[in-house]
């Protein structure tokens, strides 16, 4: 953002960054991996976060967990320990027909979001156009 340095992107790049993170934006992400994939272990899923990313600050595994946690919690996705690969007994995550649902929802929040900020943001590139012209 103007004025500061991101640690990720430096000067030049105009990133979501300095914003913070946008947790709530990992649920739609992960409800959408686990769509694609089936079912996945969250390291697994961690991989995968910045392929769907909604900002582009960076999404920390804690927040994935918390996420998976909130979201089997309501329903949305279902957990079992898998014991059958070598190594540590792992956490397999499904989305339940209810998980479905809310990624439906998501998709409908978020395509509402998208168009009100193409919204603000032709707006705001007019008035700025605008007052650079009447200078």
């Amino acid at each position: 953002m103007p004025g500061r340095v991101c640690h990720r992107h430096g000067r030049a790049y105009p990133c979501t960054c300095a914003m913070g993170n946008l947790y709530r934006f990992v649920e739609p992400v992960v409800l959408r991996l686990l769509e694609k994939k089936g079912r996945s272990y969250g390291y697994d899923l961690s991989g995968d976060l910045k392929e769907y990313a909604l900002t582009d600050a960076e999404i920390e595994r804690g927040a994935l967990y918390r996420t998976l946690r909130r979201l089997e919690a309501n329903g949305n996705v279902v957990s079992a320990w898998d014991f059958e690969e070598s190594g540590p007994a792992r956490r397999v995550y499904k989305l339940t027909p209810k998980g479905e649902r809310h990624l439906d929802e998501w998709a409908t929040v978020l395509e509402h979001v998208s168009k009100s900020m193409a919204r603000f943001v032709a707006e705001t590139k007019r008035a700025r156009t605008g007052k650079a012209q009447s200078k």
